[in-house]
């Protein structure tokens, strides 16, 4: 019987307004990754802009990777990235304009991803 991998959410709630909260997560997920450690970014609030087509090339932190280039490591590499159906309905934001790689949820799943991992940061 296989050992079930490690897993650790971490939740956005940032996007451009504050480009490093906004690039940490998905620093923190390809670190992860290249650990064997499986990581589950969610986007809440403001985070869900992330997940808009063409937003995150915009998004740079001083001294942090290129958010695009964290984003698209991520998601080459398996990650799942969760998008809050509220947040983005009340941003108007459409499934059709969020980019590959993104699973719309509610509040339940977002339970079953916290209580199934590690550890949970929010940034």
């Amino acid at each position: 019987m296989s050992e079930e991998k490690e897993k650790i959410v971490l939740v956005a709630t940032h996007a451009g307004e504050d480009p490093e909260r906004a690039t940490f997560p998905f620093l923190v997920a390809n670190a992860a990754q290249s650990m064997d450690v499986e990581a589950v970014v969610v986007l809440q609030g403001t985070g869900v802009y992330l997940a808009k087509q063409g937003y995150a090339e915009h998004v740079l932190a001083p001294g942090l990777t290129p958010l695009k280039t964290l984003i698209d490591s991520f998601v080459a590499n398996g990650g799942k990235i969760l998008v809050c159906m509220p947040c983005i309905e009340e941003r108007k934001i459409g499934q059709a304009d969020l980019i590959p790689g993104t699973e719309l949820i509610k509040a339940g799943r977002l339970v079953v991803e916290m209580t199934s991992a590690k550890s949970t940061v929010v940034y």
